[in-house]
């Protein structure tokens, strides 16, 4: 026996040995390796400069903060309290920001703030009136509050100042004199200064940079304008860069990136983040050309291997053939037995297994019908009364949902002094009686509309009838149950009913109205029966009803 596998297995060794050997050749995990070593030095080298010059730029203005504050706090040394507008009026020479007195101190001196806007020169400015504010709230007036409350210079995240319409970054040092706050020195720098410059860190095609404070809320974003969010709305920055290392890895919405952070002279973060696919994309190409040049060798292989293994492989193409006809239900298949290798004996087994599935279906087909049969017996004692062909108490419990949010009439009927009649004409008389009605039930309502409830009960529910044609049905019912013949003799029954009409709005709707029509049956009765009783669905009535009959039930 030539087996089929061995010869398989000779092609697709030699094949894989050519196609590792070209690939390790070439190195692929070398060029890899240093395509990500070269963008990850050139992510870190743009973070680290845009660090510079931000630190440059903030550093600048927190000296320009301290030294004014250093000027005021050394004035104050020789400046009484009384007469802090003299001490306001001399800071005022060198100052070119704003400087404001805490009201609490005095009310004789303001202070001072100067603008430049428009960048044709600082103009003073009217400072802003602290005593429509509440101090001790630091969430209001924060480049005044803050610095009060706690006592420290500090750098406040981007704000909207409406006396000057624009969003602005804030360094603020509070001013003591002999441990007693006196005012706030401070620089307000726009925004979009700190803006421009982290938008202008750009790094391949989808690569940016962004600032977050301290506790991680993002300040400066190229493609959020934090200046139209609030605390309650502002975005963080994502839980992979919030961490001590410089170099790291994270997923943002699915993407998985590659970040630099470095903190800020004010303490802030510089983030230089770029998609980790961009900088793979720096050095794919290289690798494209080698597995370029490895599936052409493949290529090239596989075609001189395909002209020698088509002989051998084309049992297998039929036995698939042949498979997937089976699969589609055809099983009047046989295939030609060539050879007596592996592929001519699993020729010969799928030809038996073929012949065993037809015989195999057959006899399941023949089982199913019985059990079809079988179903459909079942059905009908589980759902039909034996006695009188219509549905029975469990069909009903079955069919409460096809009466629901339906307009319907329901109808409880039954046969006056039935146990008489037993008594008096024996029970096969009883049940020809009870057979009798079933048929005029049927006749008149359908198979699927009418149950017996429990012995000599009947309940009728049908859906999409108006009252008029209700009416005529219980007329016709009337005469149709008022002469009754056993053996051409009239037999003397009558019958009783309750009927109501209304529509099933909510899940025990029905339940009620069985309720209420028993109630409209039992007036029958009392009324000296014979009789047809309807009216109305009155769900509180009929919960009334109910009530009465579970309390009647409960004393016995």
């Amino acid at each position: 026996m030539k087996s089929i596998r061995s010869k398989i297995t000779l092609i697709t060794v030699i094949a894989i040995v050519l196609s590792v050997s070209i690939t390790a050749l070439i190195g692929i995990n070398s060029v890899r390796d240093l395509g990500n070593s070269s963008s990850e030095k050139l992510l870190y080298l743009l973070c680290k400069t845009g660090q510079k010059n931000l630190d440059h730029y903030f550093d600048s203005i927190k000296q320009s903060a301290t030294m004014v504050s250093s000027f005021a706090e050394a004035d104050l040394e020789e400046t009484d309290i009384s007469d802090l507008q003299a001490h306001v009026d001399r800071v005022d020479e060198i100052m070119t920001y704003y400087y404001r007195i805490d009201p609490e101190v005095t009310n004789t001196a303001d202070g001072f703030w100067y603008v430049d806007i428009d960048g044709e020169g600082f103009i003073k400015h009217q400072v802003t009136d602290i005593s429509s504010y509440d101090t001790s709230d630091t969430s209001q007036l924060v480049w005044y509050t803050v610095p009060k409350a706690t006592g420290k210079s500090v750098w406040l995240n981007p704000y909207y100042t409406e006396n000057l319409g624009a969003l602005v970054l804030s360094y603020n040092v509070p001013i003591f004199k002999e441990s007693k706050f006196i005012g706030v020195i401070g620089i307000e720098f726009d925004y979009s200064v700190m803006e421009e410059q982290v938008n202008n860190i750009r790094l391949y095609d989808n690569g940016y940079a962004f600032i977050n404070d301290k506790n991680g809320d993002i300040i400066c974003h190229p493609y959020i304008d934090v200046g139209k969010l609030n605390d309650e709305n502002k975005p963080r920055a994502p839980e992979g860069l919030l961490t001590d290392k410089e170099d790291l890895r994270y997923t943002y919405n699915g993407v998985e990136k590659q970040a630099v952070t470095l903190k800020l002279s004010n303490d802030m973060r510089l983030n230089v983040t770029v998609p980790v696919s961009e900088i793979n994309g720096n050095w794919k190409s290289f690798v494209n050309l080698i597995l370029i040049a490895s599936v052409l060798i493949l290529v090239v292989f596989i075609l001189i291997s395909l002209q020698f293994a088509g002989h051998i492989t084309r049992p297998l193409v039929d036995l698939t053939h042949a498979a997937e006809e089976a699969n589609n239900g055809n099983y009047d298949v046989e295939l030609p037995v060539r050879g007596d290798d592996e592929a001519g004996v699993l020729t010969q087994t799928f030809n038996q297994l073929i012949t065993n599935i037809k015989k195999y279906i057959t006899e399941l087909n023949e089982v199913n019908s019985r059990l079809k049969e079988d179903n459909i017996t079942l059905e009908a004692a589980t759902t039909r009364d034996s006695l009188t062909g219509v549905k029975n108490r469990f069909a009903l419990r079955r069919d409460y949902t096809l009466y629901s949010d339906a307009e319907i009439h329901l109808m409880m009927l039954d046969i006056d002094d039935f146990k008489q009649v037993n008594d008096t004409y024996g029970h096969s008389v009883g049940d020809f009686l009870l057979k009798k009605t079933g048929d005029a039930l049927i006749e008149l309502f359908g198979t699927d509309h009418s149950y017996r409830y429990g012995g000599d009960e009947f309940i009728v529910i049908i859906p999409r009838l108006t009252d008029e044609e209700f009416s005529e049905k219980i007329t016709t019912l009337e005469s149709l149950l008022g002469d009754i013949h056993l053996e051409e003799k009239k037999l003397p029954v009558h019958f009783s009913a309750g009927y109501v009409s209304g529509k099933t709005l909510l899940q025990d709707d029905l339940r009620f109205m069985l309720r209420q029509a028993d109630e409209l049956l039992y007036r029958a009765k009392e009324s000296g029966k014979n009789a047809f009783i309807g009216d109305s669905y009155n769900r509180t009535l009929a919960k009334g009803i109910k009530k009465k009959a579970e309390e009647a039930f409960r004393r016995g």
